[in-house]
């Protein structure tokens, strides 16, 4: 099913005006919202931001999950893009100006993400879950990086990017800074962007972009879901043998139960 165009104002109204209370979370490029509808239906709005956001970041993410389509990326529903004209001063001469409102809708996530069941702690969800994410997480990687022709790096990958549904059923979200690669090669880019605790060294210090990049955030999440948000520091303190047999020998899971 595509996405449809959503007016402002009725996303205005699902979401009680953009209301602190329906607020799902804030990332560099937007404000995301639960929306609910009079029928009771519910959807994540993500509001992006006016400054520093343009009209081509808005069509990449909309471009790239139009194309994407697999159970464990997260579906787009719809989307808004209204122009508004306003009296007021430019250059110090009255003038028209335009104001650019900017969404996408996606399906609605109940359990938020996986940021949120991360834990050191002992007690929490069972090893057969954790699995269940792992894989469903690869699966979707794997469909973007080899199902997909070009493929798309998402270059942002990161427990608070991977949603969760009633079912515990993955999906990576956040295609913000998401490319299309139309040749096998590394790449050099200008700036560093993502998050940097989920990105591999030749990024951080050659700025070196490649499918390489999020095979290593994917590892980085494997870690943190097996042995908690401080498990992938501490791997890097001991042999690797003795970190894996500590968390083998863990009988109880690092994840906080819902």
């Amino acid at each position: 099913m595509n996405p449809t165009n959503v007016p402002y104002q009725l996303l205005k109204e699902i979401t009680d005006g953009f209301s602190e209370e329906r607020k799902l979370g804030k990332g560099g490029y937007g404000t995301v919202y639960k929306g609910e509808h009079k029928n009771g239906d519910k959807i994540a709005v993500k509001i992006l931001h006016t400054e520093g956001f343009d009209d081509n970041k808005f069509n990449n993410e909309f471009g790239n999950l139009m194309m994407a389509n697999h159970t464990n990326i997260i579906r787009l529903v719809g989307y808004c893009y209204e122009i508004k004209y306003t009296t007021g001063l430019a250059k110090g001469r009255l003038a028209l100006i335009a104001t650019i409102d900017r969404a996408l809708c996606f399906e609605y996530m109940p359990r938020g993400s996986l940021e949120n069941y991360l834990s050191d702690e002992d007690d929490g969800l069972d090893w057969p879950i954790r699995y269940k994410i792992i894989k469903g997480t690869c699966e979707g990687l794997k469909h973007l990086h080899v199902e997909m022709n070009p493929p798309i790096y998402h270059l942002d990958l990161k427990p608070a990017n991977i949603l969760l549904d009633n079912n515990m059923v993955p999906k990576i979200a956040d295609f913000g800074l998401s490319r299309f690669i139309t040749e096998e090669k590394t790449m050099i880019t200008k700036n560093l962007v993502g998050t940097l605790p989920y990105m591999p060294r030749e990024y951080i210090e050659r700025k070196e972009i490649s499918n390489k990049l999020d095979i290593f955030s994917l590892g980085a999440v494997m870690l943190d879901i097996i042995a908690g948000p401080t498990g992938r520091f501490r791997s890097t303190k001991m042999p690797s043998l003795e970190f894996t047999n500590q968390v083998i020998r863990s009988s109880e899971p690092t994840f906080i139960s819902n």
